[in-house]
């Protein structure tokens, strides 16, 4: 009878001795021990669950912590009563199983047990993956930080579907879920959609966990995500166990990535070529000719003519079209307007002999992620900032630099200090180049604000609202519509007789950037970053990839602070979130400090403090922009 006990605690005695050995507690960890104040706490009963057993950690009390190693395994001798009753206990299990639930506490989704911990010990020793319970969960008074806000998110989930099993560790992560899985945090899920998306993780989880086998520091849930994020969730079933670890396999690199942030390496500038020419670069620079040249992809959502953004790029692509003499030739797939659509063409495109492939939206993301898997000899490179992957190089710039310029140039114009911005979508970058043209007007005049305005929110009428403001200076979109007549781009000034004034615009010279990374992969250069991480390309005005123009009509003071401005700009010696940076309610940097990161300037959403505006809710925006603020919104609740 005491055989499977001296089996289970043996199992004990290993784990009490391995944290003991590294320094750690031994036993169960008490709640009480983690939030010793009650009062800290409120309380929830929720009634009874078949909860996931691992995530049973310990007691709610100090009571019996010392009964059992920190894996619930049993370190008593076994002679002991506690040994007795832990036996009959696990002769219950064999024989009928355990029916009488435990009584336990929820703790930022952790369970402590109050009555029952043997009844875990055996459960967990006969490997059951659920066990019964009646839970209270008990809440903590709410703390400004990451650990609580996604403790908060996950609550916010559980009430529209009720599972603890899925698990994540990023803020975001249950809303991305959500929409990867075509659902909402709103309308409470059907039971059969809770039991689909149930059976769907623990498909996944067990391949998982028989793969990653420790190996890697994040949960389960969070592997789930980057997967969804290439697969839908609707044909798991589908998958054979062995298809499934093959796709797990093939996303490692992916799992990598979101375990570690070193893992995504930036290039904020052009390498400078090396003089000393390599075998290897040799070999791969006769590798392309006229009669054999380097055949690239460009993919659009539209039409070159429908579309400003993707017009941009279609210069870019005819540019490079003349910058190599011949020896790249480009191929154009435009309307790949779906998922379906784009994988479509990349297949024709890569039977075509195509060996890089350019998607210009974030939206072409997760179709380009599918098929850079699916073509692993294939380079794929898609336009957009903060959606990182190994498989999938990203390519932006620093706009925020040239907003900056034509901040400061605009309070040198501006009436009763007032100048308005028209902002186009709350996504990752936009709201930098909001505050880098309010940091770069205040440089030049205090006491300026910065009026702004959304066009991607339902009855848009920036025009009326800026006059009605007393507003006649504009920072517009940096891009116009091809083949349109509107000269409302740039930094611009709306005259009294409605017409307008150009003043200065930034530019993007896509086709120099293109040229770059082209003839770093004809150079043989490419495969010099590992193979296990990602690579983002961000780069600013010393690139070229962007600059400003000025008006002919502007004084030559007006044209010699630009001029100066971007050149301490360009050799690094100004940079617009160098100094204190204040936000609308808060100060975001003392001066002193380091200058902010890359990715907290891409990724802000606070605007400066002499900014007037906000940024836009979702029920706000336009039905046709949710797509794209989808992909790459910076908050949560546009998801």
């Amino acid at each position: 009878m005491t055989e499977d006990y001296t089996k289970a605690r043996k199992l004990g005695q290993k784990e009490y001795q391995k944290a003991v050995s590294s320094g750690d507690y031994p036993y169960l960890p008490a709640l009480l021990n983690i939030e010793p104040d009650s009062s800290n706490l409120s309380e929830y009963p929720l009634g009874l669950i078949e909860l996931p057993i691992n995530l049973v950690v310990g007691t709610k009390t100090q009571g019996r912590t010392m009964a059992f190693a920190r894996n619930y395994m049993p370190i008593l001798e076994a002679n002991s009563e506690f040994a007795v009753k832990w036996s009959n206990l696990y002769d219950s299990q064999i024989e009928e199983g355990i029916r009488e639930p435990i009584k336990d506490y929820e703790y930022m989704h952790r369970f402590y047990v109050q009555e029952g911990n043997k009844r875990v010990s055996v459960s967990k020793f006969v490997g059951s993956p659920t066990i019964l319970g009646d839970v209270t969960r008990l809440v903590p008074k709410y703390k400004d930080t990451p650990e609580s806000r996604i403790y908060q998110e996950f609550m916010n989930f559980y009430r529209v579907c009720p599972l603890y099993e899925i698990e994540f560790s990023e803020e975001g992560s249950y809303k991305r879920f959500c929409d990867y899985i075509g659902k909402d945090m709103i309308k409470p899920w059907s039971d059969n959609e809770i039991s689909a998306t149930r059976s769907a993780y623990q498909i996944f989880e067990r391949a998982y966990l028989q793969k990653s086998k420790g190996r890697i520091n994040i949960t389960t849930g969070d592997a789930f995500l980057v997967y969804l994020s290439i697969y839908p969730i609707d044909k798991i079933k589908e998958t054979g166990p062995q298809q499934l670890s093959q796709r797990i396999v093939k996303i490692w690199n992916e799992l990598l990535i979101t375990e570690n942030d070193e893992s995504i390496n930036i290039s904020d500038e052009p390498e400078e070529k090396k003089p000393d020419i390599t075998f290897k670069k040799l070999i791969m620079q006769m590798s392309f000719s006229q009669d054999k040249p380097l055949n690239v992809a460009f993919f659009y959502e539209k039409k070159a003519s429908e579309s400003p953004w993707i017009y941009g790029h279609e210069l870019g692509r005819n540019y490079i079209e003349n910058a190599f003499d011949g020896k790249v030739r480009t191929h154009l797939y435009d309307e790949c307007t779906s998922d379906e659509k784009l994988a479509e063409a990349i297949d024709d495109a890569v039977a075509q002999g195509v060996e890089m492939c350019f998607t210009v939206s974030p939206r072409q993301m997760p179709g380009t992620l599918r098929s850079s898997f699916h073509y692993p000899k294939t380079k794929f490179l898609n336009c957009s900032i903060n959606l990182s992957h190994s498989t999938v190089r990203t390519y932006y710039g620093r706009m925020y630099e040239a907003k900056f310029l034509l901040g400061a140039l605009g309070a040198t114009m501006a009436k009763d200090n007032k100048i308005g911005y028209l902002a186009s979508y709350p996504i990752y970058g936009q709201v930098s180049e909001i505050n880098a043209f309010a940091t770069g007007a205040a440089l030049i005049n205090p006491d300026i604000k910065i009026h702004l305005k959304w066009s991607c929110v339902k009855d848009c009428n920036w025009k009326k609202e800026f006059r009605d403001e007393g507003i006649d200076l504009v920072s517009g979109p940096e891009l116009i519509m091809p083949n349109k007549a509107s000269r409302e781009y740039g930094l611009f000034r709306v005259r009294q007789d409605d017409t307008t004034e150009n003043i200065a615009f930034p530019v993007w010279n896509w086709g120099k950037y293109y040229e770059s990374i082209i003839q770093e992969y004809m150079d043989g250069e490419w495969n010099d970053t590992e193979q296990d991480k990602g690579l983002n390309y961000f780069w600013g005005m010393s690139s070229g990839l962007i600059d400003i123009i000025l008006s002919g009509h502007l004084s030559y003071y007006s044209k010699k602070l630009v001029d100066s401005l971007r050149t301490v700009l360009i050799n690094g010696i100004l940079n617009p979130f160098d100094g204190e940076v204040h936000s609308q309610d808060s100060l975001v940097k003392v001066d002193g400090q380091q200058s902010l990161t890359y990715e907290e300037i891409v990724s802000m959403s606070w605007l400066n403090d002499n900014v007037e505006g906000r940024l836009p809710e979702k029920d706000e925006i336009k039905e046709e922009a949710l797509d794209t603020i989808s992909v790459s919104g910076i908050l949560d609740n546009y998801l």
